[in-house]
């Protein structure tokens, strides 16, 4: 594990059950982060970014991509605050779908918006 997931101070206030189990772990802490909760936590990212990727295509094509790139930029600073706010799993876990959803938005549409006026524009010669 890495990032906040590891940080003590972080699961002592959401994980209280996995900082105990890594307290009382003799060698290493290979088993210790077994936790329905916390996995459903660091997924939950990453399967609200999958949705927004598949979603971001027909929503950039109805709104276009500047809107898409906007909107996944408000997801992201939402989903900081929610998670910068929370005090409890469901907020967390929330705001990390928000995140998803802002990486998710932005990843499909960033590549095609800066590509695209590199074949509508005439080249800049300095």
């Amino acid at each position: 594990p890495g990032g906040v997931t590891a940080m003590e101070s972080f699961l002592e206030e959401f994980f209280p059950g996995v900082l105990r189990r890594m307290a009382a772990a003799r060698r290493d802490q290979y088993c210790v982060y077994d936790s329905h909760v916390l996995t459903a936590f660091t997924s939950s990212l990453y399967l609200a970014g999958l949705v927004a990727s598949l979603a971001a295509g027909r929503v950039t094509r109805a709104v276009g991509r500047q809107a898409v790139m906007l909107a996944g930029g408000a997801f992201f600073f939402a989903g900081a605050a929610v998670n910068a706010a929370a005090v409890n799993i469901a907020m967390l876990i929330v705001g990390r779908m928000l995140l998803g959803f802002g990486i998710g938005f932005t990843n499909q549409v960033c590549l095609v918006f800066m590509t695209a006026d590199l074949y509508l524009e005439p080249p800049l010669n300095f």
